[in-house]
């Protein structure tokens, strides 16, 4: 098993094995006393791996928890308050109190949404993560933000709340198909911008192949990027929890991503939507002198070589409106994640009114 620990205002571990969901009771024991679990997910995700016939009930049951589950309708369009709402509703009525607990199973929107339960039910209980897509293992499952989406943009109402433990069964990427592969993959590559150039060569070198329909059977190349994906976030997670300064890193490709998400109606899932603004990020900051690392080429070459579309599918002006929604945006400029080279970034303020003409860069790059 790799474990990978997370060292911030609450110290957790990760814990990364194919098959872990038989072992979930014993290992959450270890983390929490005999108590009240609700497992949250969505109706996609609790018909594959939820109910009281599935290994994480009878595994969580053996272990001496009384496991409950609460499940809404899958997609980002429920990542709501009205759905969180719900879910504060049910524990009240199943009389969960301040030593029971949450078990966030599924991709991000379960994940973003159990965690922000978990924050403000009772004013705050504990919770569990188990991410059942690539995306979520990368990405929301570790760092402590919580949310949901407001009607002005993504994750507008939230809470920084660290979970007990993140248990990872790589079996469950067997049900996913490539696109939601290619989602996790999109931030496994960002990682390797930001703090690992190994994972970029690791990406290429490890038999990563375009047709990712290819047998997923043996995952030791898979989980072996995984872990140096989580190490760069843990690192930057550690040094900056609360996103004041240095873990704006992480959001490379993101205030361009949000927005091309936002302006999709989220037909364009947040990896993809975050390949394409890492690729107009980079080409833009090129543009404007600020590096002439190239990397715009390097990310373009490696997203299409994995059968990503580079179609944002909105204009500059449109994209520009929405990212001005997004939670990144101050007063007068907005924070832009850049790369200096492969495995370093860096951060600098655009003024909003230079926003909408550095968007039009990348995307006169993308031939859009």
């Amino acid at each position: 098993m790799k474990t990978i620990n997370i060292s911030c205002s609450r110290d957790y571990n990760i814990m990364i094995e194919p098959g872990l969901l038989s072992h979930a009771g014993e290992l959450a024991a270890s983390f929490l006393p005999p108590c009240k679990l609700c497992v949250v997910t969505d109706e996609t995700v609790g018909r594959l791996y939820g109910g009281p016939q599935s290994a994480l009930f009878k595994s969580l049951a053996s272990a001496g928890f009384d496991v409950y589950q609460y499940t809404f309708p899958a997609g980002e369009k429920h990542k709501t308050l009205e759905t969180v709402g719900a879910i504060l509703d049910y524990l009240s009525e199943q009389r969960f109190h301040r030593g029971d607990a949450l078990v966030a199973l599924g991709g991000g929107v379960p994940g973003d949404m159990t965690g922000f339960a978990a924050a403000i039910y009772m004013r705050g209980i504990k919770f569990i993560q188990i991410p059942t897509t690539l995306l979520a293992c990368v990405d929301s499952s570790i760092g402590g933000k919580t949310g949901v989406d407001l009607a002005a943009g993504k994750n507008l109402a939230g809470a920084f709340w660290h979970p007990e433990l993140v248990l990872v069964d790589t079996d469950t990427f067997d049900t996913l198909t490539d696109d939601l592969y290619r989602d996790g993959l999109a931030e496994i590559i960002k990682a390797g911008m930001i703090g690992d150039a190994t994972i970029l060569e690791d990406v290429v070198r490890e038999g990563f192949q375009a047709d990712l329909s290819a047998d997923r059977t043996d995952k030791s190349d898979l989980i072996n990027v995984i872990v140096k994906a989580l190490r760069v976030k843990a690192a930057i997670v550690a040094a900056d929890e609360r996103e004041t300064g240095i873990r704006q890193l992480l959001n490379l490709g993101h205030t361009i991503g949000h927005a091309i998400e936002r302006c999709s109606g989220y037909a364009i899932a947040h990896g993809r939507a975050v390949a394409i603004g890492t690729v107009m990020a980079c080409a833009a900051a090129e543009r404007k002198g600020w590096t002439d690392s190239n990397c715009a080429d390097l990310l373009r070459d490696l997203f299409l070589q994995f059968g990503y579309s580079l179609d944002p599918r909105a204009g500059a002006a449109e994209l520009a409106a929405a990212a001005l929604h997004d939670k990144k945006a101050r007063t007068d400029s907005i924070t832009i994640v850049y790369p200096k080279q492969p495995g370093e970034c860096g951060l600098r303020p655009l003024p909003v009114s230079e926003l909408e003409g550095f968007i039009r860069y990348g995307l006169d790059y993308l031939g859009q």
